[in-house]
């Protein structure tokens, strides 16, 4: 197994940290290194998960190519990157993604086909799902009608707050509302499509987008394990919580300890590290039809 990447620098490079994202800033472009940090509850867990971050970067890289959207990436090979001299090539080959700066819309477009999580929680108490109504008598991980666009806030710490596509109006206006609801569902539902035919449910997704001028660009990551809830479609049956390829697992493992999400988060197992891992290379080799190396 490999090693684990926890932390990356680059000399003279400025950069700042996400969850499981180091951003180097280059001027007009960015690269953006996925290391094999990984979160849940909002907390960056203590133990990293091997070969996360390239699993990461494959996928993502993977779907920009298949969906042929207006997209910020340049490269993924890491000669092409101009690294600063002396870097480790092999540290960050696989794991690192060139691409164009964008003014990033604050809003994370959420797109659901499926009635899970949060989204399950809220229907249960209104029948609705971020102010969207929907048929009555729907359990949990029902597929839905149609899939919803539910918007919601692009929170630097904590969690991002579900709101309504109004209030997505009233944050960046009804044109460039309407036009990242519609390109958020063609993506969805052309992304589903291909994961369907190899064997994956896409319960639900989020996309994020940036603008270079007039230019509005799919940016960050697409259709991936940490931006989606992925469940194996021939284990899919309603009524009650999917098993997944995605950091549920991992969720659901924390779940069962003492923890109170309110201080830091326990180590995970060896063998949780393991089926984690194991869960993102499969939902990588299932979705190219590639062989993980």
């Amino acid at each position: 197994m490999s090693t684990v990447i926890r932390e990356t620098s680059l000399a003279g490079l400025p950069v700042s940290k996400g969850k499981v994202r180091d951003i180097y800033d280059l001027g007009d472009r960015l690269l953006l290194v996925s290391t094999d940090r990984i979160s849940a509850f909002d907390w960056v867990l203590p133990t990293g998960i091997p070969d996360k971050g390239r699993v990461l970067t494959q996928i993502a890289a993977f779907w920009f190519q298949l969906l042929d959207e207006p997209n910020h990436l340049i490269s993924t090979d890491v000669e092409e990157m101009d690294l600063p001299p002396g870097t480790d090539m092999e540290l960050f080959a696989g794991r690192s993604t060139l691409c164009r700066k964008t003014e990033v819309v604050p809003i994370e477009c959420v797109v659901r086909g499926y009635l899970a999580g949060s989204g399950w929680k809220e229907y249960q108490r209104s029948g609705t799902v971020c102010g969207v109504g929907l048929p009555a008598g729907l359990t949990e991980c029902a597929q839905l009608p149609e899939p919803i666009f539910t918007p919601s806030t692009k929170a630097a710490e904590g969690h991002d707050e579900n709101i309504s596509f109004e209030r997505m109006v009233e944050i960046v206006g009804r044109e460039l509302s309407e036009e990242l609801r519609r390109r958020s569902l063609r993506i969805f539902r052309r992304g589903a499509e291909h994961a369907r035919e190899r064997g994956i449910v896409v319960a639900d997704t989020k996309f994020e987008f940036g603008r270079i001028g007039d230019e509005l660009l799919l940016i960050d990551e697409v259709l991936t394990p940490d931006s989606s809830r992925f469940w194996p479609a021939d284990q899919y049956a309603p009524g009650h919580g999917q098993p997944s390829f995605d950091k549920q697992f991992v969720r659901d493992w924390l779940s069962t300890t003492d923890w109170d999400k309110n201080s830091p988060p326990p180590p995970l197992p060896d063998e949780v590290v393991a089926k984690t891992r194991q869960k993102y290379v499969e939902a990588y080799q299932r979705l190219t039809d590639r062989k993980y190396n």
